[in-house]
């Protein structure tokens, strides 16, 4: 069971309750390959055809886009990379996930790095003249802000346009204007180690990593077949109940930050409005964020500090210092789709304590 004080979905969000029952049924038929004529791979076969048909109707695209990969990560390299021709670079917002900085890095690929404002949006008008491919976020997965991906892409002027959709898929309509977009399953709620890959038809997309001869050729190994399954059923509630979980979660982040400005020196960072519906960051000026998340968490509520994916480094998030705001004693809140009021009541009695006991340990 997860606990009450769990407020870190956009790390990794509790197994749906229709991602576990599909699961659980799909493990005892979808473990043969799936490109083998016998029964059993005939049958995993129709679960795998399933499950793409399931995330195609969610998105909106034609099952044939769709490719499932061992992780987000993964996804994002190769619709990034697969767009990228030979000798090219690749232009990004400053706030790109760092998966997408590893990719272009990997690539001797850098391009101009288009500044945002201090809400975290992208100019479109910074991408005019762009060339190569272009890297925009659907919504930034560390303060929630939204971009103007269609806008981004009349901009580049038919420039290849790649979306790392991965903190807002499931959440919020796919954006359009883009040629080839990234997701990951459990970010909405089905099971880790599943990626989904759209590639338009017509991009023109080629495989950037050694071919599979036994797989799809957009992406390499052995689908896990019942995962991918549970992903596809725990996408399909989320977006059923999308308007009416999002409602419920923008009211309540809506709660935390005003409660987390109303703590002196505290600044809420990211669009107030157009942001995703379940995630708010604020910063602690004369705090640690590590510290700030250990406190927490030793009275119950497990949060996040800045990028998941740069804590380790402990270097200050590149998200908050594009941004030009506070970067220090960062703090990411994201609920759950079972966050209720009486948690955040709770969460939001603790949050003044903690911060005022650890700048009291400093002397201030």
């Amino acid at each position: 069971m997860v606990t009450v004080g769990y407020l870190d979905s956009a790390s990794s969000e509790p197994l749906h309750p229709a991602a576990r029952e599909t699961l659980l049924a799909a493990l005892e038929r979808g473990y043969a390959d799936p490109r083998r004529l016998h029964g059993p791979g005939r049958d995993a076969r129709l679960l795998l055809d399933n499950a793409r048909a399931v995330v195609a109707e969610c998105l909106q695209v034609r099952p044939d886009e769709v490719t499932f990969t061992s992780s987000g990560t993964d996804a994002v390299h190769r619709g990034l990379l697969g767009l990228r021709r030979p000798g090219s670079v690749v232009s990004r917002t400053a706030v790109e996930h760092s998966c997408v900085l590893h990719a272009v890095r990997w690539a001797d690929a850098a391009g101009t790095v288009v500044p945002v404002d201090r809400e975290g949006r992208v100019d479109p008008a910074g991408f005019a003249g762009a060339a190569g491919v272009v890297a925009v976020q659907a919504a930034n997965h560390e303060v929630g802000t939204v971009q103007p991906v269609q806008a981004v892409a009349e901009a580049a002027g038919g420039v290849p346009v790649f979306v790392d959709a991965c903190a807002a898929m499931g959440r919020l309509p796919l954006p359009t204007g883009w040629d080839a977009l990234a997701g990951s399953a459990h970010k909405w709620g089905g099971p880790a180690g599943v990626g989904v890959l759209v590639v338009r038809k017509g991009a023109r997309w080629v495989n950037p990593f050694p071919h599979d001869d036994r797989a799809d050729e957009r992406a390499s190994g052995f689908e896990n077949v019942p995962a991918a399954l549970a992903a596809a059923a725990a996408l399909r509630a989320v977006v059923e109940e999308r308007d009416e979980v999002a409602a419920r979660q923008r009211a309540l982040v809506d709660r935390i930050r005003a409660g987390a400005a109303a703590v002196p020196d505290v600044e809420v960072v990211g669009d107030p409005d157009d942001r995703l519906p379940h995630l708010v960051t604020f910063s602690c000026l004369y705090v640690d964020g590590e510290a700030v998340v250990t406190e927490l968490d030793r009275r119950g509520f497990g949060v996040a500090s800045g990028s998941a994916c740069t804590t380790s480094t402990l270097t200050p998030s590149h998200v908050l210092e594009a941004m030009g705001v506070l970067t220090h004693g960062n703090v990411r809140v994201s609920l759950t789709r079972d966050t209720t009021d009486a948690d955040v009541d709770a969460f939001l009695r603790v949050l003044p304590e903690v911060v005022e006991e650890l700048r009291a340990r400093v002397g201030l």
